[in-house]
């Protein structure tokens, strides 16, 4: 079923015709509230400092910013996102909220209702390191984005800023639970979207016009989306077989019979998530140079370095180096944990005993969670290399093959790996939305 065929279909459904329609106003409205600029902004120092630090600029592409304004959504979601990887590590060091994730919807309303809380004051503090950067004359050539703003000011824009990310933060929780979709997601894909057509018109001015390495970067596009498409879809499938008591009409007695099926392990189980994290850590050392840019000595120094050179094209071959490995570690330690986050072998394997449904050669119980550990282990491994490589190495082979800068690449491996993700995601909920409308969903 083609993405067209689905959209159609789910339109002649009121229900799904009315998530779709919520769905597609809200991501309106953020985009509207993305419009809006904070008020005495340097847009001409604002783009400079955007362009020449490609971290600062993936992270004003996902809140939706364009390059040369800051919005009061400028913060975008990277609040609640950081807050959402502080919960899930203290769920697993906590005992307290490890047993409280495990009370079903009423843990995961409490987990949630701490997230947003968490999620203001890390927003207000992140809005307060953006305003120590744009009120540093030394951090663009073009100036400071803010110049001389009074004490009123600076906190009126952090108010701003950090409802910004309460609002977005809210959008997407409303998308996630009346509408269609991940919300979060969703916004972040609008983000992405939004950019993609200035980004490809910087792209084809930055190659000078050489057709070759417009045609080289639409190659490696398209490959890159198939490559992601096939392995986002791909799964594997871990036969089973289901006890079933059958009783015979005639004779009144009981046989244990059986059926056949399957148990679907994704290879990218985590999905896009774990970029998403990866971004959100090494955006930390840039937020606290911000919030220490003006300090003297040696803080002060250690400050600018990081704001100059935390990037993936910092001007030295060690640097480069050492920050692309670290961002390929997170992405690929993330994906791990992530994964096991969502699937527990132990959780399944409990669950499938409860139902008589067992593993053909594999004893229930414990040999079947340490069975299905380990083809889990085996395919994320997989998995984490297709993110990394996406994410980080690809990048780096196009702008050697084009010439086009890393600075500039916003419209990179994560960008594409993010939307097709997004997209297939929805499209999947959309389809599971319609199956349970439709009975010959069932049948066929």
């Amino acid at each position: 079923m083609s993405l067209l065929q689905a959209l159609g279909k789910a339109m002649r459904i009121p229900e799904l015709r009315r998530k779709l329609l919520f769905t597609v106003l809200l991501l309106l409205a953020f985009r509207l509230l993305a419009t809006i600029s904070v008020p005495n902004i340097n847009h001409a120092a604002l783009s400079a400092l955007m362009n020449s630090n490609s971290l600062l600029g993936l992270l004003s592409l996902f809140s939706g910013n364009g390059g040369g304004s800051f919005t009061i959504v400028g913060l975008g979601l990277n609040p609640y996102i950081n807050a959402v990887i502080i919960m899930q590590l203290m769920t697993v060091v906590s005992v307290r909220l490890k047993e409280l994730s495990k009370e079903g919807e009423l843990g995961r309303k409490r987990i949630t209702r701490y997230t947003r809380w968490l999620t203001v004051p890390l927003a207000a503090l992140q809005a307060y390191g953006y305003m120590a950067l744009f009120t540093n004359p030394q951090a663009t050539t073009a100036g400071p984005i803010l110049n001389n703003p009074t004490a009123t000011q600076t906190v009126s824009d952090i108010i701003i800023l950090t409802a910004g990310t309460v609002i977005a933060m809210w959008l997407g929780e409303l998308i996630t639970e009346y509408g269609v979709g991940n919300g979060v997601s969703l916004i972040i894909f609008t983000g992405i979207v939004g950019r993609a057509l200035p980004s490809i018109i910087g792209y084809g001015q930055t190659g000078g016009g050489n057709a070759v390495r417009l045609v080289v970067m639409a190659l490696i596009a398209l490959i890159a989306t198939a490559g992601i498409i096939e392995v986002q879809q791909a799964q594997r499938n871990v036969p089973m077989q289901s006890a079933q008591r059958v009783i015979n009409p005639r004779t009144g007695m009981a046989s244990m019979g059986g059926r056949r099926n399957f148990l679907p392990l994704r290879v990218n189980t985590a999905g896009v998530i774990p970029i998403i994290f990866g971004i959100s850590i090494m955006s930390f050392p840039l937020i606290f140079a911000n919030l220490f840019g003006s300090a003297g000595g040696a803080i002060g120094s250690a400050a600018t370095w990081v704001r100059t050179y935390w990037t993936p094209n910092g001007g030295t071959l060690l640097i480069d180096i050492l920050y692309n490995a670290i961002y390929f570690v997170l992405i690929f330690g993330f994906t791990y944990f992530y994964t096991a986050v969502v699937f527990d072998p132990n959780d399944v394997a409990d669950n499938l005993k409860k139902s008589s449904t067992f593993i053909p050669g594999i004893r229930p119980g414990r040999q079947t969670a340490e069975y299905l550990g380990r083809v889990m282990g085996r395919i994320t491994m997989a998995g984490a290399l297709f993110l990394a490589v996406v994410t980080v190495i690809l990048p780096l082979l196009t702008s050697f093959l084009t010439g086009v800068s890393t600075t500039q690449f916003l419209l990179g491996g994560t960008a594409i790996l993010i939307v097709v993700g997004v997209a297939l995601d929805t499209m999947k909920q959309i389809e599971t939305q319609l199956l349970m409308r439709q009975y010959k969903g069932f049948i066929r």
